[in-house]
């Protein structure tokens, strides 16, 4: 990855790890309850929202794919490097992207997912902002794990060890930065299942014929 760190406005990157949108191999848990078809047009809403709130942050921006890199889909080559996550678990797929971002000399570097309806522009840049004071910045979620992950240096630590996509993500992640300084942002919802988007207007179209 070539490094834009030079630019005052990309000394910081963004990382989005996504899934790619194929029927039947995205949003399972949420599939489980609405069927994949319906699950397969939520996850692409999620996306093009995830798109839409992270094209205009101030950061270098780069897409990792879960199964192979599509060229001509929704990130265009013009604002997003595309590249594969490497790496058994989430714990070492995230390793390896912050590790490839800070040899690329990033100062800053915030990872995030892409089904994250409640997260906007506004709190991405916050989170880059709270980097230039605090070590670490975590965006906590509802379910006990967290919605973002953002440093300015490397602790190895908090990618071993853990039940990824368990409710003891976050506190295992805050006992191994327990003498760091994190700034914690607002907690929010991700979307895993049905029970998470059940009352949300935006979701209702997708939800209509779906009997509860």
């Amino acid at each position: 990855m070539t490094s834009n760190s030079d630019s005052p406005n990309l000394k910081n990157l963004l990382l989005i790890f996504t899934r790619n949108p194929e029927l039947g191999k995205c949003k399972t848990r949420l599939a489980a309850k609405v069927g994949d078809a319906i699950a397969l047009e939520i996850y692409s809403f999620l996306l093009d929202h995830t798109h839409a709130i992270t094209k205009e942050v101030k950061a270098a921006k780069q897409v990792l794919y879960s199964e192979e890199i599509w060229e001509n889909d929704i990130w265009e080559n013009s604002h997003y490097h595309k590249n594969l996550q490497q790496g058994q678990d989430l714990g070492e797929r995230m390793l390896k992207a912050f590790q490839e971002g800070f040899e690329a000399k990033y100062k800053n570097i915030i990872i995030i997912g892409s089904d994250m309806y409640d997260l906007t522009s506004k709190d991405l840049n916050t989170a880059f902002k709270e980097l230039e004071n605090s070590k670490f910045v975590i965006g906590p979620a509802e379910d006990g794990g967290y919605y973002l992950l953002g440093m300015s240096t490397i602790n190895k630590s908090i990618f071993k060890n853990k039940a990824w996509g368990t409710d003891t993500v976050l506190e295992e992640t805050l006992n191994d930065l327990k003498n760091e300084n994190v700034t914690l942002l607002k907690i929010k919802n991700d979307v895993d299942h049905f029970e998470d988007i059940q009352h949300i207007e935006a979701f209702q179209p997708f939800l209509k014929n779906i009997k509860i």
